[in-house]
């Protein structure tokens, strides 16, 4: 059985990475950061014709009516990029859509595959919503009940990020109806912080994988004692070691893409798996970079900058390492699965 992406997949992966290439140079990034929102709508209309919002929207509500293993690709693209706009958030949202189905998405999941929608979602992971004052829907639960707010009914107050990328808010809201209460809303809400956690360790792939480039392309520039300090065996060693670590992580990542697709019994493992991995090797190839980089990776105008601080803030995104480690142990517990199946040595919760 061949499980590798097909030729289409493959595709559309090189055609966002060109169209990000062109658009979304690591100067418009440093740009955004100086902005009032650090978002750009006329630019998410421009990813709306590529099909990036609408991915994950059913071709009958004019999306691309693909999966999550389809969408793995596409966020390692986004990370390698830095790009900051939120379609972590607004394909946790087209999910919710989807699963709530009715009116609801059938008025929201055409906007946000026309590009005139963006979406922002609450989770147990964290107090903060992410993109809060640029989505034009809110998923937010209360007391055990999930409610799909428009922009116009909440209130928001900014908190501060390391990362300039990341903008993240309290959100407070007058409680209406709901759109799912009880069961049906946990399960829900569970799926919705299962997939952030898969989409934010995506996007940490591809993080990592731009983090090397930069120090690989510094190393074979920058000589010492006459020679590229990538001849130098400890340079190489410590590239090499991340360069593997990511690879270990990149497996991960598409299990939890088949899983959250697929909506496995193991599904939050496999996120929970994908999410430590991932980010860990980001984290990784961020303090190798910046230590490649030496005195001068320290200095703000270095780009190294901007992917390293994305890693930082994507460990967090939809709940820390601490929230998956014990996510994790719990599921090998309750499954009976042996630690050494997934290579792993369960800490106590």
């Amino acid at each position: 059985m061949d499980f590798d992406f097909n030729e289409d997949q493959r595709l559309l992966q090189q055609a966002l990475r060109d169209f990000l290439a062109g658009e979304c140079p690591p100067a418009w990034v440093r740009a955004q950061w100086e902005t009032d929102t650090g978002r750009d709508g006329p630019f998410w209309k421009r990813l709306a014709e590529v099909g990036v919002p609408g991915l994950l929207v059913p071709e009958a509500q004019g999306g691309l009516g693909m999966d999550e293993t389809d969408l793995a690709l596409l966020l390692e693209e986004t990370g390698r990029a830095g790009l900051a706009e939120p379609v972590v958030a607004t394909s946790v949202g087209v999910a919710l859509l989807r699963e709530l189905s009715g009116d609801l998405a059938a008025e929201w999941l055409p906007k946000v595959a026309s590009g005139d929608a963006r979406l922002a979602v609450g989770h147990a992971g964290s107090p903060f919503v992410a993109d809060a004052h640029v989505a034009d829907l809110l998923f937010l639960a209360n007391e055990g009940a999930l409610h799909a707010v428009p922009a116009a009914q909440v209130r928001i107050e900014a908190q501060p990020s390391v990362d300039g990328s990341q903008r993240l808010f309290l959100v407070g809201f007058d409680v209406g109806e709901p759109v799912a209460e009880g069961d049906l809303a946990q399960a829900l809400l569970d799926a919705a912080l299962d997939r952030g956690a898969f989409c934010s360790a995506a996007e940490a792939l591809g993080v990592a994988d731009r983090l090397i480039e930069l120090a690989v392309e510094y190393a074979t520039q920058r000589e010492q004692f006459g020679v590229a300090i990538g001849s130098f065996q400890a340079v190489k060693h410590m590239l090499a070691d991340v360069k593997v670590e990511l690879e270990y992580a990149r497996s991960h990542v598409y299990r939890a893409a088949h899983s959250v697709a697929t909506a496995a019994p193991t599904r939050a493992v496999d996120v929970s798996m994908a999410k430590l991995a991932a980010c860990d090797a980001a984290n990784a190839a961020a303090k190798i970079s910046l230590q490649v980089h030496g005195a001068i990776g320290y200095t703000y105008e270095q780009d190294v900058h901007v992917w390293m601080k994305r890693a930082w803030s994507l460990d967090l995104a939809y709940g820390d390492s601490v929230f998956h480690r014990g996510r994790l142990c719990a599921g090998v517990i309750d499954q009976t699965i042996p630690a050494f199946a997934f290579g792993y040595q369960p800490l106590n919760p």
